[in-house]
């Protein structure tokens, strides 16, 4: 995997090995990127379900101010911080290991700019961010990716690609 733009473009980071981690394609984190990115100057984002860390390193490379990342597993975790490290730990980083529902139950509405999740697709967590967002709308903007067959709450506007589709809620002014 490569970061697409900004600072760091061109860079290689790494994907935690095996397939309990689904990394985001290039093409779909370009579209993703291309529909958040006039919010991403001085920014604060969350990237939940982080991973790799993939979609909040391109959001810091594109010019966000911060961003936490949440991730629950160790394994992952460390190549999450690896990635960090082969980018000179950006000072507006901050890793989180939590359950990403737990995480974002906590949270106050308006605390982030832009909001991403990239769950497992087998789990309901999706589903239960997006019930969270709802209720109390954490970020300007909150970005879901999901199965294309998994239907989301028509306020949200769908775009598929293959079998994969990004959901975006956009709070009220």
């Amino acid at each position: 995997m490569r970061i697409i733009a900004g600072r760091w473009k061109g860079r290689r980071i790494s994907a935690p090995p095996g397939d309990a981690v689904r990394p985001t394609g290039d093409r779909v984190r370009e579209a993703w990127m291309s529909i958040v990115h006039p919010l991403l100057p001085d920014a604060r984002v969350l990237d939940l379900c982080a991973g790799s860390g993939a979609l909040g390193l391109e959001a810091l490379s594109r010019g966000a101010a911060e961003c936490d990342f949440v991730e629950q597993s160790p394994r992952v975790l460390r190549v999450l911080q690896q990635n960090l490290e082969a980018l000179g730990n950006p000072p507006g980083a901050r890793v989180h290991r939590d359950d990403a529902v737990r995480f974002v139950s906590g949270l106050p509405a308006g605390r982030y700019d832009v909001a991403f999740a990239d769950p497992p697709y087998a789990a309901d967590t999706a589903r239960l961010l997006v019930e969270h967002w709802i209720a109390v709308p954490f970020a300007a903007v909150f970005a879901v990716e999901h199965s294309s067959t998994l239907a989301m709450p028509a306020i949200g506007e769908t775009r598929r690609y293959g079998s994969t589709a990004l959901t975006f809620f956009r709070a009220s002014p």
